[in-house]
């Protein structure tokens, strides 16, 4: 299957051929014709949308980003949104009314069927970025006492319109989860066996109140396509899909990448981003920076009569702050995403902490020995002294701040992830400062 956009795509568009280009990208898959939708002009989005059936159109529409997703509805008359809304996942129509402004999402909310207008409330009552938000009210449930044959004529009967029916759902007769079983153990199963046979009662649940990145924990932990959401007697409420889960975990991964070189998280693709909203996004961090900053040019000043009578100190200040800066951004990146991971907990920071000492020693005695060596040269023994004990005071207290910022934040409820590579750079600087002047003036009058 040949999907690249070559001249004749381009052609089409140019001459407004609507309907041959509908006929080109037909067999196309919905993820293609998505990214076709991306590289064209603004202005022929809508018309080509318009002009896909409507079958692959929603298909399309889930794989747009949000941004462009908001950017059609609004284009779209109200007949054509409503016949979109109707087609549209519960999940994927949650997010998209999570992102639109409140006039737009009245207006979205008003071209819902009764039905569904009752399901979109109920999932909009959830916390943003809580499983609720994510999961979908469309599953498939059979009861213990079915017989499996009977099971799968359930399946059969009202699994056609479900993207997924992998999972199997078992539950009682007040719809409480009893069992979660894959479709191939029914399938194999003897017909005239009951459910209960196969069943051994244990599954996996989120509470829709749980942060959505439980569910990417959880189903990478297990495995899993899908996992079922309960309330808090344990009643099946919907369930979280492998595609939902990973579209949020690339999402979750993005944000921490830009909030770890100090950027707010963009919430759009990085070329549809205006210049305003790219400097919005950065000033504010680069701006407390420099403040942050600001307390290492005093910290110099402070002891600007050390500095001047012994000017060899400033040959290695570079040298003793970048290591700082460079060891205690390592250390963070390795706590944030093992926080994020659930390799380490909230809990294990003493422990952490014992463990990168020992570790930041180790790097310390090391980069120590050696800026010693280059004090030797640079600036004789008792240079070489000073800046053989601030490199290894330095790398320890920095690697120190890199494993203590990452567990506050998570402790104050506030991103780990803020603790990004500048924010601990900038701090290591000061401290880095003040630990080196502080030796530098002990030990030169000791030594004078």
């Amino acid at each position: 299957m040949n999907t690249s956009s070559g001249p004749e795509i381009e052609v089409l568009i140019e001459k407004r051929n609507w309907s041959d280009l509908r006929v080109l990208v037909a067999d196309w898959p919905a993820p293609e014709i998505a990214d076709l939708l991306l590289r064209i002009a603004k202005s022929d989005r809508v018309l080509l949308f318009r002009f896909l059936p409507r079958r692959i159109s929603t298909q399309v529409f889930s794989h747009l980003n949000t941004e462009l997703q908001v950017s059609l509805v609004k284009e779209l008359t109200d007949e054509e949104t409503r016949q979109l809304l109707e087609r549209l996942e519960p999940d994927d129509r949650t997010h998209l009314f999570e992102e639109l402004p409140g006039r737009a999402t009245q207006r979205m909310l008003n071209l819902l069927s009764p039905e569904d207008l009752v399901e979109a409330r109920k999932l909009l009552g959830y916390p943003e970025e809580s499983v609720g938000r994510l999961m979908t009210p469309d599953y498939i449930a059979v009861r213990a006492e079915w017989t499996i044959n009977h099971s799968l004529e359930h399946i059969r009967r009202i699994g056609k319109d479900l993207d997924s029916i992998a999972i199997v759902y078992v539950t009682d007769s007040h719809w409480k989860l009893v069992d979660a079983i894959e479709l191939q153990q029914l399938v194999l199963a003897t017909p005239s066996d009951l459910v209960s046979s196969i069943m051994d009662c244990s599954f996996v649940a989120l509470s829709p109140y749980s942060d959505r990145e439980k569910a990417v924990s959880l189903m990478g932990k297990y495995d899993l396509f899908s996992l079922p959401v309960v309330d808090s007697e344990g009643v099946l409420l919907g369930l979280v899909a492998v595609d939902d889960v990973m579209d949020v975990a690339e999402e979750e991964a993005t944000e921490d990448f830009q909030k770890s070189a100090a950027v707010e998280p963009l919430k759009m693709r990085y070329d549809e981003a205006s210049i305003l909203s790219l400097y919005r996004k950065r000033i504010p961090w680069l701006t407390l920076l420099v403040f942050v900053n600001l307390a290492a040019s005093s910290v110099i000043a402070a002891y600007e009569e050390t500095l001047s009578s012994a000017i060899a100190l400033a040959f290695f200040i570079p040298l003793l702050i970048g290591s700082g800066g460079n060891a205690g951004a390592q250390v963070a990146t390795l706590m944030v995403r093992a926080l994020a991971t659930g390799d380490v907990m909230a809990k294990q920071w003493f422990h952490t902490l014992l463990k990168e000492l020992a570790v930041g020693g180790s790097l310390g005695v090391t980069m120590g020995v050696t800026a010693w060596v280059f004090g030797l040269f640079r600036g004789g023994p008792e240079i070489a002294i000073v800046v053989g004990l601030a490199m290894l005071s330095i790398v320890v207290v920095a690697n120190s701040i890199g494993v203590i910022l990452p567990f506050l934040l998570s402790r104050m409820g506030i991103d780990p992830a803020v603790a990004s590579s500048p924010l601990i750079t900038s701090i290591a600087d000061v401290a880095g400062l003040a630990i080196y002047f502080w030796l530098a003036s002990s030990f030169l009058e000791g030594f004078s």
